[in-house]
């Protein structure tokens, strides 16, 4: 979805929203989903250099909106020390981003864990969200390494039953 759709969201709805740029070129483009209404959003890690996320970020604040950093699974955490203390939020992929129904990377955890350590470490707080391979058996382990938003595709609209589903899964 482009910005025309996210213009037109903005315009039907009072709910946030998180927009997640999986492109190229973020710091051409954040001035289009920034004006037409996002209220956070997320560039990757992986096409930015370190001037680049800071950059980044910063244009994201200036804009009054909230910023988001997604680190892919070989993507190493150390890559946030320069802005992690100015995140709302960390994305963590935790299978490589494309398509719905992947398993989760084993060890995925453990990347949530440095994070949060990395965060208290310099006294931020940022929200920490694991997107992928999220059912019954790894949103505990990530929820313990540090995660406090987690996305479930398949885990949810794969079930017949969804509310079960979503009820099971915020018990687990």
């Amino acid at each position: 979805m482009g910005v025309p759709i996210v213009r037109q969201l903005k315009k039907a709805t009072a709910l946030p929203l998180d927009v997640h740029l999986m492109i190229d070129n973020p710091l051409e483009q954040l001035p289009w989903f920034l004006d037409a209404g996002a209220d956070l959003v997320t560039v990757h890690a992986e096409v930015l250099d370190a001037d680049g996320l800071a950059r980044a970020v910063a244009s994201i604040h200036a804009a009054g909106a909230k910023a988001a950093v997604s680190l892919k699974p070989r993507t190493a955490p150390g890559v946030l020390a320069p802005v992690v203390a100015d995140l709302d939020m960390v994305l963590v992929m935790s299978v490589e981003p494309g398509f719905s129904g992947q398993s989760y990377i084993e060890g995925s955890e453990a990347k949530v864990a440095r994070i949060a350590e990395m965060a208290r470490a310099v006294g931020a707080s940022p929200l920490i969200q694991v997107d992928g391979g999220i059912n019954l058996k790894t949103a505990p382990l990530v929820k313990a390494a540090g995660a406090n938003v987690l996305v479930a595709g398949s885990g949810i609209y794969g079930q017949e039953d969804r509310a079960a589903a979503i009820q099971a899964l915020r018990e687990a």
